[in-house]
């Protein structure tokens, strides 16, 4: 398997699918026990992905103090890979804790950073035993963590889309409106909510109408995500309108009308606005020139 056999970022679901994928195409090309993908916040080092041949010398899901592990080497040592052909015998690796489980074996590792630079993680390769590390195994890990960039500001980009998919859109002190428009998947669902509830809090809102006028798909898992969104609401002590409710939606998601009882209800929201005690200037301006 070969560099070319890799899939393009955008095909990639997430970055955990990058990662695995990543991580099993490596392991093609480098006889080397373990590789791994860590992520670090500056102090704790996690294990977000993990390949172990045949002796489980790393574990996902296993986190360290960053100071003391071979990651920590591995972003101190700039943008280039770090190779270390003897770990009981570099100046640097000998003197972690952690040294002694790996003798004389070796270690490959490069940062994997965010275009402004600010460091993720890690994507690293371990042995017992030593390993000869060439050129193209350098240039692999260099590919591998410009692509796994690649992926994280995709991700990046993709989170401030849904957002700004998803705006409130201020009316007065204690109103504001929710547009959804558009096909509403269970990720993009999910995003709303936790944008949702984020800016409900700063807002300070009495009343949120949520206008699903403009939704263009739905199914029985997005509707149950609607529902959440209406339930949330209740609980923090905001009042949920629901406008635009459209025939369809009621053929997908059968129960979402009876879910929905007790909850204030308008076709459109020009009626929400009128049944909150708001007047379109409009209908003022006709009635004062009669």
């Amino acid at each position: 398997m070969s560099l070319k056999e890799t899939k393009k970022a955008g095909s990639f679901k997430n970055f955990d699918d990058a990662a695995d994928h990543i991580l099993h195409l490596l392991s093609k090309q480098l006889k080397i026990n373990t590789l791994f993908i860590a992520k670090n916040d500056g102090q704790t080092n996690e294990i977000v992905k993990a390949v172990n041949a045949k002796e489980e010398l790393v574990t996902a899901g296993s986190a360290s103090p960053l100071g003391q592990t071979f990651c920590s080497l591995s972003i101190n040592h700039g943008q280039e890979p770090l190779i270390i052909e003897d770990i009981s015998h570099n100046d640097l690796s000998s003197k972690l804790d952690i040294a002694p489980r790996f003798g004389n074996g070796s270690f490959i590792g490069i940062p994997i950073l965010y275009e402004c630079g600010e460091v993720y993680g890690t994507i690293c390769g371990i042995d017992q035993v030593p390993f000869e590390f060439k050129e193209e195994h350098q240039e692999a890990f260099a590919t591998m963590s410009s692509l796994l960039t690649y992926v994280l500001e995709l991700a990046k980009a993709n989170e401030q889309i849904e957002s700004l998919s998803s705006p409130l859109v201020p009316v007065t002190r204690g109103v504001a409106i929710l547009p959804v428009i558009g096909e509403v998947t269970a990720g993009r669902a999910q995003t709303i909510i936790n944008h949702v509830l984020e800016k409900c809090s700063e807002a300070e809102l009495d009343y949120l109408i949520i206008d699903v006028s403009g939704v263009s798909q739905i199914n029985s898992v997005v509707g149950e995500y609607l529902l959440k969104l209406v339930s949330v609401l209740k609980i923090i002590g905001i009042t949920p309108v629901v406008t635009g409710i459209q025939p369809f939606m009621a053929l997908k998601v059968p129960h979402f009308a009876e879910a929905l009882k007790g909850v204030m209800i308008q076709a459109n929201l020009e009626m929400a606005l009128k049944e909150l005690g708001f007047v379109l200037m409009k209908e003022c301006n006709e009635k004062s020139s009669r």
